[in-house]
């Protein structure tokens, strides 16, 4: 978990699931309570990892092989998170993530095949037990979801659309990961139901921070 200090929340999902939109209005809404916050994202989040984003996230679907990928993924990883994450939280902020670890588990593991095992493998390697206090897994229809991201791409010049390129099977086993960490994991991971206006999504999102930070400060598991 993340430091005593500061709060590292993630937000997960398929293609399209409205995670950016979450979580610029979850900042809001953690500002508005005296909070100081980062935004970040995954890959990026530090100058390093943001130069290994534009290699991941544009392309052919085939630009790399599945073990290639993921190995990128944690190297942009690790710079992310000793020179932006570790130290945000070590000055008290809130950290808020779109998209962390379990999205290599989910894209690399279950989307590519290379197996959860392997992909929790180079997790430990390259960050040891590091994760996201809270991670909310943004829930969707996966058409719903690729039709919202091609919507968002379609007048876009180099767009970083590598992943929403790929088989519609792809995103079903992706989907199925995501599940599966939720399912290993619920005292982290919370599902959020994607579907729906802005504002009732956001309402979803705003109930289950507050219980976490209610829990939080009780001293009991999110």
């Amino acid at each position: 978990m993340s430091t005593p200090d500061g709060i590292f929340i993630s937000f997960e999902g398929g293609e399209g699931s409205g995670k950016s939109t979450q979580i610029r209005l979850l900042e809001q809404w953690f500002r508005h309570r005296g909070h100081d916050v980062i935004v970040t994202r995954e890959p990026g989040g530090s100058p390093g990892a943001e130069e290994i984003r534009a290699l991941l996230l544009t392309g052919d679907p085939g630009r790399w092989d599945a073990v290639t990928e993921a190995l990128l993924m944690f190297a942009s990883r690790r710079d992310h998170v000793e020179r932006t994450i570790r130290p945000a939280l070590a000055r008290g902020q809130v950290v808020l993530c779109d998209r962390f670890a379990d999205s290599s588990v989910a894209y690399q593991g279950y989307g590519h095949g290379l197996g959860a095992d392997f992909i929790r493998q180079l997790w430990k390697l390259a960050i040891g037990d590091f994760k996201p206090d809270l991670t909310l897994m943004m829930d969707l229809p996966i058409e719903t979801g690729l039709e919202r991201a091609g919507a968002r791409f379609a007048n876009v010049s180099a767009a970083e659309d590598r992943f929403e390129k790929m088989a519609l099977d792809f995103h079903r086993r992706l989907q199925q990961g995501f599940h599966e960490i939720t399912v290993a994991e619920p005292q982290r991971c919370r599902v959020i139901d994607a579907d729906g206006d802005v504002d009732t999504v956001t309402k979803r999102v705003a109930t289950v921070v507050e219980n976490f930070l209610k829990n939080r400060r009780a001293g009991q598991p999110a």
